[in-house]
């Protein structure tokens, strides 16, 4: 989210997680004031290999329920802001090739994982990866499917999260393909892709 008004508007849709980017380069990057909404909808503060410092300081500065960590945070850095700060989520680009094993390092220093695809920028790349190769998650740490969900994957979120290996599955990233432009996110593209999986499930 970028947009102090389109914040309300979705807020109003009763989204589970907000998520405000706090990474320079992004064309997402935030740097509003958030509108009062909800307090049942959590803020997550989305960051690429910030500082501990910085990290704090929007922590401070917004009062955020989460942080994301998109880039190379190592463990003992996601154990720092899990201990010392806040709730992490450790985002991870997957591919077919991607060692499962890596989130043992993890496990025990963030409170979610988050699956984006793997492409040239930090997230936001549009793109899909295969759902399938969550079958070699072996673990039991709640996670986060991101990366390219738009309206028309409505049915597969459906059977995706009937699939055993989807049991922990905590909630689905809605991005770029609900964007008008980069952080404008479409209310009416938004409401039906909730009220669609609502039905369904």
């Amino acid at each position: 989210m970028k947009f102090p008004e389109n914040i309300s508007e979705i807020a109003a849709l009763q989204p589970d997680y907000l998520g405000f980017i706090f990474y320079e380069k992004s064309p997402r990057f935030f740097e509003n004031n958030i509108p009062v909404f909800d307090k049942s909808i959590k803020k997550v503060g989305v960051f690429v290999n910030a500082s501990y410092e910085e990290i704090q300081e929007k922590i401070n500065r917004y009062d955020l329920d989460l942080v994301q960590l998109h880039g190379e945070e190592s463990a003992e850095f996601c154990a720092l802001i899990e201990t010392n700060l806040i709730k992490v989520i450790k985002a991870f680009n997957i591919n077919k090739t991607f060692n499962f094993n890596i989130l043992n390092n993890y496990i025990n220093y963030c409170s979610y994982f988050l699956f984006d695809t793997k492409g040239d920028n930090y997230g936001g790349n549009g793109l899909a990866f295969d759902w399938t190769i969550l079958k070699n998650y072996h673990l039991q740490k709640p996670y986060i499917l991101s990366g390219g969900i738009g309206l028309g994957n409505a049915m597969e979120i459906e059977l995706f999260l009937k699939k055993k290996y989807a049991k922990n599955c905590l909630a689905i990233d809605l991005n770029s393909k609900f964007e008008i432009e980069p952080g404008l996110k479409s209310r009416e593209t938004l409401k039906e892709f909730i009220q669609n999986i609502k039905q369904q499930l």
